[in-house]
């Protein structure tokens, strides 16, 4: 019998690379398991995992929200709500029992497009949040936004020639559905002098750039705010961002998982893509992505997301829903995640004042790190940071010395890497190597997250690192 190899499968897998679990995430592990010996010989007692924005894994140890975990503990045993009375808040046991009346047993499927009644709670908090009538007949709850995006992307890349313009640096999983699906990367490119601005007009040389190459730009995608940059748009920027894409015919994408995470919201405020293409009664069509791994929900592992579809037509909207139909329907329990997310307790409710306080701690505790974190790279030599008005996430610069670059290529390693693995040996603290995430020919930078606990050990550990790393490679 002929083995199963590498060369046997799909050739687009073996172009598929995910940076925040790659090579520096693996070796973490290994590293996490071998703390576990007794004499596990390392210079560092744990494993500190900045390279995800997971917030509450093992080490970073956000606390639930407990609002939805107690809808969630009543919706998974519903026996429980014979006792409730004396366990729960009236309004969790009312949210509890609505949710069931509406889905029965939640180890059975839903409507593929997901829940009809959360449907609707998605569509109210669209509505609310931006001044228009949201349809929950184009909403399709997801699990997680990533399945969202990998769906769209799927289905725009056509041919070979199909390109999807991209942010860089971006998060690498637009990259790696784009190997998956063989479509083509187009590449637009973030200002870093200006806090990692988006230019329209660098967005429309890519989409000219493109066309004089044969390639047809079906979409744009926008992270907002960014990811791994925290950046936000303003108002006027997106505006010329949705004309853009009218005049190119080009669908817009609008990643906008980290819009709860404003940590100066009165100077950076989020404005969404839905709002935008409203007030300009643009035609453009748009698919928004929303998460409940994010914000200050992160519940990442439940897998709970949407998409709302605006502007998209009929017949696009059916095939869709053919598509999400293959996968039967996303996580009945991310689905009950993405109404506690959507349609939080009102204030005067019993769940409130619990709610509000869990809800402010985590925003001031991820303020206030991102602050302290960027302050302090500031002033390490060869660092420049962006302090980071939203998402989760620093993403500094390095200047390498020549003998660090030479250092790394002799290793066969990008400098980043090179210095986030050394970083990563000493320290055990793990990131993502702006390799990973694209960046300018000749320039460094890593990504790391703002969710760790105790930020002065954390940041103190790091800046030891830097300096000894700059000594010894002066």
């Amino acid at each position: 019998m002929r083995p199963l190899t590498a060369d046997v499968l799909n050739p687009a897998i073996r172009n598929v690379e995910y940076a925040v679990r790659g090579e520096l995430a693996i070796k973490a592990e290994n590293y996490r398991v071998q703390l576990k010996k007794p004499n596990h010989g390392l210079p560092f007692d744990k494993v500190i995992s900045s390279n995800i924005g997971n917030p509450q894994q093992k080490g970073l140890d956000q606390p639930p929200l407990t609002f939805p975990r107690q809808v969630a503990a009543l919706t998974e045993y519903p026996e429980l709500l014979e006792s409730a009375s004396q366990l729960f808040p009236k309004d969790v046991i009312a949210r509890a029992k609505e949710l069931l009346e509406e889905i029965g047993s939640i180890g059975a499927y839903s409507h593929s497009k997901g829940v009809p009644l959360i449907r609707k709670s998605v569509a109210d908090f669209i509505a609310a949040r931006d001044g228009y009538p949201s349809d929950p007949e184009h909403i399709f709850l997801t699990g997680g936004a990533s399945a969202g995006v990998a769906l769209c992307i799927s289905m725009l890349i056509s041919d070979a020639k199909s390109g999807i313009l991209i942010p860089i640096p971006q998060y690498p999983l637009y990259t790696a559905t784009l190997a998956q699906f063989s479509g083509v990367p187009l590449p637009y490119y973030l200002d870093e002098s200006s806090g990692w601005s988006t230019s329209p007009p660098a967005v429309e040389a890519a989409i000219k750039k493109a066309i004089a190459d044969g390639i047809t730009p079906k979409a744009l995608v926008v992270i907002n705010p960014g990811n791994p940059t925290g950046a936000l748009l303003a108002a006027e920027t997106q505006a010329e961002l949705v004309k853009l894409c009218e005049k190119y015919s080009v669908v817009l994408l609008a990643d906008e998982v980290y819009q709860v995470n404003l940590h100066r919201g009165d100077e950076h405020p989020f404005t969404s893509f839905k709002k935008v293409v409203r007030d300009l009664a643009s035609p453009v069509p748009l698919v928004s992505f929303h998460s409940t791994s994010k914000g200050v929900t992160g519940e990442c592992g439940r897998r709970g997301g949407y998409f709302e579809c605006t502007n998209i037509s009929d017949e696009v909207l059916a095939m869709i829903y053919k598509m999400v139909s293959v996968g039967l329907c996303p996580p009945v329990s991310g689905q009950i995640g993405v109404d506690c997310m959507v349609r939080p307790p009102k204030e005067g409710s019993p769940s409130y004042a619990l709610w509000k306080k869990e809800t402010d701690a985590i925003h001031a505790a991820l303020a206030s790190r991102t602050k302290v974190m960027a302050e302090r790279l500031n002033k390490l030599p060869g660092v420049s940071c962006v302090d980071s008005p939203g998402a989760l996430y620093l993403y500094p610069r390095i200047e390498l010395s020549k003998k660090a670059v030479l250092a790394a290529e002799a290793a066969g390693k990008a400098p980043d890497t090179f210095y986030a693995l050394a970083l990563l040996d000493e320290t055990g603290i793990c990131v993502v190597s702006g390799t990973g995430f694209g960046q300018k020919d000749g320039e460094q930078h890593y990504r790391l997250t703002c969710l760790c606990a105790g930020v002065e050990e954390y940041i103190g550990a790091l800046e030891k690192f830097h300096i000894g790393f700059m000594k010894k490679y002066e």
